[in-house]
């Protein structure tokens, strides 16, 4: 983890904002301290394991020292039922693809430079080449905290129109934010989650945020991004190539975590 969060830090302390690795720790609202340090997740008893006692959650038993079953408030237990029914009904769709990270333009449609969320960085198209791409092109965001950022000018152009309530009925395995979100959905039951498929799951997210900005409208290359150029043919083809791969990663740490979610639905 630390060839994320060391970097992160030393930019923090320069005060340097980072169009793109910035996201996972501030979208992201894990702390980095919690990410580099390890924890065996729930049913694990660890012999000789007494420092974790200095942690709020863990206890000791007889087989060694664990996380505390209490952890699992009846508050917390609806968090978890939540989270199954959410990456369960994900999964159980036919990933679809083809969106080309049309997110990304539809959140600076038609606004001016000093309202871009990046607005240190230039648009690769500029400011009527941006718009003219929205203009031509479908948008089909089916991701509620994707969508809620478009630009109000943009929203009527979505074909669907997530709300937030509609996360488990719209939810699809194609999405890129949706595959990032699985981290989230992990360290939202920290300290259940193990840190192997914490970590797993926060270096998805670190990929799939790097592509999602290589196709966004911004121009990156002086950070050494260069852009998937989605306005192309082949840069769309590469775009589903690519989209389609991280599927496949994002639905098996998905089992995993579906996995730890249907143990502590057991207790």
């Amino acid at each position: 983890m630390l060839h994320w969060t060391e970097p992160h830090r030393r930019r923090r302390e320069r005060g340097e904002k980072h169009p793109v690795m910035d996201f996972l720790f501030t979208y992201y609202t894990q702390r980095p301290s919690r990410l580099e340090r390890w924890q065996p997740g729930f049913g694990v008893a660890l012999e000789g394991g007494r420092d974790f006692l200095e942690r709020r959650g863990y206890v000791e038993t007889p087989q060694g020292v664990a996380v505390d079953p209490a952890e699992l408030t009846p508050q917390r237990r609806e968090t978890v039922e939540f989270i199954h029914r959410l990456l369960g009904a994900t999964e159980s769709r036919t990933a679809q693809l083809g969106c080309f990270g049309l997110h990304e333009w539809a959140m600076v449609y038609r606004i001016s430079q000093d309202e871009l969320r990046h607005s240190s960085w230039p648009l690769r198209l500029g400011r009527s080449g941006t718009d003219e791409v929205v203009e031509s092109m479908r948008i089909r965001c089916s991701h509620y905290d994707a969508f809620r950022f478009f630009s109000t000018a943009a929203r009527p152009l979505n074909s669907l129109q997530p709300t937030q309530q509609d996360r488990v009925r719209m939810e699809q395995p194609g999405c890129l934010h949706n595959n990032m979100d699985v981290f989230k959905w992990c360290y939202k039951l920290d300290p259940f989650v193990p840190s192997e498929l914490m970590g797993d799951c926060f270096e998805l997210a670190a990929d799939i945020r790097e592509m999602d900005m290589r196709a966004s409208p911004y121009d990156l290359s002086e950070l050494g991004y260069s852009p998937i150029e989605i306005e192309t043919a082949h840069g769309r083809a590469e775009y589903v190539r690519r989209q389609r791969a991280f599927g496949e990663r994002a639905s098996r740490l998905r089992g995993r975590l579906i996995g730890v979610c249907a143990e502590l639905l057991k207790r």
